[in-house]
């Protein structure tokens, strides 16, 4: 441990840097300052909740449907924050990077632990709807780290992929842009996944594919109610949770492989 502390040394506190600046120039200037970390998830959720709850009756037939739903938004904003945020991540760092040499992998993984933070300060927001909710808290809440370490496996993925990719396709900004708005819809994040597996099993096998979409079901399944289906209840077979775990561990593999191919290029690409 002492040696793997001491060649990356220079790399931990880079990134202990780098989450504390992006950390604090993130709001720097703003009235409200950090309270927009907790403001804006909650002001989402109150016009979504307004719509689809109140308007469409969709949270009907969901147990502890307010945090069921700010549950959803929460972990899906932090996937948009840490992939969103990672697309000109490389290129915005261009100055630094033709002065200085350091691990490029830096710059994403500040970008993440940032987001993390939000994550955290947001929980407590969920924290509280849980008690006004009077959530019952199961064992299963001890599985809740594992899936918040997928969560941020997936999503840093994701990130050192787009991150790589954008400096020489300067059309993936809006690429993802496109496919995050599709995705928020295909994702069970405003609707119960009951509704869409009663009109078709398979759309609901297909959606579930996604890890963002097993996350958030998982995550609602350990923490708010037992009624949340998940990826095993959709596909009937307990060892189906594997194929998101899966897809995760392959996206890893290929996105370190392209963004450490690339990186040698990234100064000049800038």
């Amino acid at each position: 441990m002492k040696n793997i502390i001491a060649r990356y040394r220079y790399s931990l506190l880079l990134l202990k840097q780098l989450v504390k600046t992006d950390f604090k120039l993130r709001y720097q200037g703003s009235t409200l300052g950090y309270l927009w970390s907790l403001l804006r998830p909650l002001a989402l959720f109150a016009i979504l909740y307004l719509v689809f709850a109140k308007v469409f009756r969709i949270g009907d037939a969901v147990p502890h449907f307010p945090v069921y739903l700010l549950t959803g938004i929460v972990i899906w904003n932090y996937f948009t924050e840490v992939t969103t945020g990672s697309v000109g991540a490389i290129v915005g760092k261009g100055d630094l990077l033709r002065k200085i040499n350091f691990p490029k992998y830096v710059i994403i993984l500040a970008g993440s632990f940032s987001a993390l933070i939000n994550l955290i300060l947001n929980s407590i927001i969920i924290a509280i709807f849980i008690v006004i909710n009077d959530v019952d808290i199961r064992i299963t809440v001890v599985l809740l780290p594992l899936l918040i370490i997928e969560l941020f496996a997936f999503s840093l993925a994701i990130a050192f992929f787009l991150s790589a990719a954008f400096v020489r396709f300067r059309d993936i900004n809006y690429i993802w842009e496109v496919i995050m708005q599709a995705a928020f819809y295909a994702t069970p994040i405003l609707y119960p996944l009951a509704l869409v597996f009663s009109q078709s099993a398979l759309a609901a096998k297909i959606i579930m594919l996604n890890p963002i979409a097993q996350i958030i079901q998982d995550v609602r399944y350990v923490l708010i109610t037992p009624e949340t289906q998940t990826i095993s209840d959709v596909f009937g077979f307990a060892w189906a949770r594997l194929i998101p775990i899966g897809i995760v561990l392959l996206l890893i593999l290929i996105s370190a492989w392209y963004f450490k191919s690339r990186s040698k290029y990234f100064a000049e690409e800038v």
